[in-house]
């Protein structure tokens, strides 16, 4: 990042340290990034970085060029409120990873005419294989917009919609997806044993599989569906397994679900909007 802005997590949660991690591991200065969390003891790891630790927001506010709030949901507004004047008089931009905070919620209890960015990531982010989805109220600049996909960047794919309203079927899609995956390899690995094989080698090729068929999908020019019929020999083993997922519905199961966490989703906003 070119301008290299001063950075403050207002939050030091396991999102913002996957994110502070990212950063310093792609070499942004230490000095330009700033955390405060509520308890000085559990930021001590993070004063081992070289970056600007702390219980203060307000004195994190009034350094940053970027705010990320990066607390609960339901913590949010009364965070937000006491940073309210030190918000206006800096005018950094807000980039919450809050879920379930709109846009002008956000403006609002910080003093209004604030460029406000939300932003929708996930738990691989943890190893820097995220993936993010990002909406910008109006007020957002070109550059900001730049200067946010690289920060989450550093911790995988960053890529945004258009409408507020496309942060529930991202949440649906990203947000919530490792769970889904998390899901079918427990199934992968039951199933595993039950054919005879043990515990630690059932996970080990579920996984490792998991890992490699992620990998094809992420690199070849085919698309998944594509993938998975090169991969279904006509009468063979897949195409037995492939056909029994589908007479169960797997389509609608999934499309369900999904549909489920979008509604519920929508719901949590309506209970945090102010």
């Amino acid at each position: 990042m070119s301008t290299q802005p001063t950075v403050a997590f207002i939050g030091a949660g396991n999102m913002a340290r996957a994110i502070i991690a990212g950063l310093l591991h792609n070499g942004y200065p230490a000095t330009r990034i700033w955390a405060t969390g509520t308890q000085a003891a559990k930021l001590a790891d993070l004063d081992t970085l070289g970056i600007h630790t702390g219980t203060d927001n307000n004195a994190a506010a009034a350094a940053a060029d970027i705010l990320i709030l990066a607390v609960k949901p339901q913590m949010m507004k009364q965070v937000c409120a006491p940073l309210r004047d030190a918000v206006m008089q800096r005018r950094p931009l807000i980039v919450s990873v809050a879920a379930g905070i709109a846009c002008d919620s956000l403006d609002l209890w910080l003093g209004g005419d604030n460029a406000v960015v939300r932003c929708m990531p996930n738990t691989p982010s943890q190893v820097q294989t995220g993936a993010s989805g990002l909406y910008a109220n109006e007020r957002v600049s070109q550059l900001q917009k730049q200067q946010t996909e690289l920060l989450l960047g550093h911790v995988g794919l960053a890529l945004w919609v258009e409408r507020e309203e496309l942060i529930h079927a991202v949440t649906a899609v990203s947000g919530s997806g490792p769970a889904y995956y998390f899901l079918f390899m427990e199934a992968m690995i039951s199933a595993g044993e039950k054919l005879g094989l043990d515990r630690d080698t059932a996970t080990a090729l579920t996984l490792q599989t998991a890992l490699g068929a992620a990998r094809m999908a992420g690199t070849s020019d085919l698309t998944p569906a594509q993938l998975r019929q090169a991969v279904t020999s006509p009468k063979g083993t897949t195409e037995q397994a492939i056909l029994t997922f589908q007479r169960a519905g797997l389509d609608t199961l999934v499309e369900d679900a999904m549909q489920a966490c979008a509604n519920r989703s929508r719901e949590l906003a309506d209970l945090l909007r102010d």
